[in-house]
């Protein structure tokens, strides 16, 4: 019997790079203007662990935030 692995949750670990509405705002503008489409709604449920985070928004992420993704999995166990 294989087990499941329930998805890892980052989304601590990138809301700690946009702490307040102001940050995630801008966040959100620079994602679009890179040409990854997000909207609030979406991101919130990222932030909230409702909806899984795509590989092209996690790259840019981390570009905005100026970090390598690696850190985004620093603290999962």
């Amino acid at each position: 019997i294989q087990k499941i692995r329930m998805d890892m949750s980052i989304a601590a670990t990138f809301r700690k790079g946009a702490t307040n509405v102001n940050q995630t705002g801008s966040v959100i503008a620079k994602m679009n203007l890179m040409g990854i489409p997000i909207s609030k709604s979406s991101y919130a449920k990222i932030e909230t662990n409702r909806m899984n985070i795509k590989v092209s928004e996690l790259l840019a992420l981390a570009e905005i935030l100026d970090c390598e993704v690696g850190d985004f999995f620093k603290d999962l166990k």
